[in-house]
């Protein structure tokens, strides 16, 4: 199962997150800061719903597939197995949304001055490569529970899987 088809689907969560985002930025009163601040956090949340919604979206493509695979196999079963689906796409989730935000730390660390110097935490960039690689297992961890949960149809633990993240990306 390769990583880039799921990259590719939490890439247009993203975009669809972004337009929601910039399309109720524009439309509202720039002055406001409340509300300014109030849209971001609308548009945390907007974006971590889509990327779950993607993330099933993904699970019902990878089970027709998965079906499909094994009707035309010699002994009936898939090659693939529905665990292996999940940590690669679970994985390949993680993987995408580290590469988004360690590239803004990385602008950060070839911009004029050094981070630091000016009273900021010298430990800016080895605390946000811990926090970005604590993302990408947690999207990794996130995908195998989804998949799990949805296989054998269990509610309260997809409302974890969403939870957690709404928490997550809120913290």
């Amino acid at each position: 199962v390769p990583l880039f088809p799921r990259a590719f689907f939490w890439l247009v969560s993203l975009l669809l997150a972004s337009l929601i985002w910039f399309v109720s930025v524009h439309l509202s009163d720039r002055e406001d800061a409340k509300l300014q601040y109030g849209l971001l956090v609308f548009g945390a949340a907007v974006s971590v719903l889509l990327q779950e919604a993607f993330r099933f979206a993904y699970f019902k493509l990878l089970k027709k597939a998965d079906e499909g695979l094994a009707t035309i196999s010699e002994d009936g079963r898939s090659p693939i197995s529905l665990r292996q689906m999940a940590y690669v796409s679970g994985l390949s989730f993680g993987i995408i949304s580290g590469v988004f935000s360690v590239i803004n730390i990385l602008a950060d660390s070839i911009g004029p001055g050094i981070v630091g110097i000016h009273g900021d935490s010298p430990y800016y960039f080895i605390t946000s490569a811990f926090l970005t690689m604590a993302l990408v297992l947690l999207h990794t961890f996130w995908g195998v529970i989804f998949f799990d949960a949805c296989e054998r149809r269990r509610y309260w633990c997809l409302g974890l899987v969403v939870a957690s993240h709404l928490l997550t990306s809120g913290l």
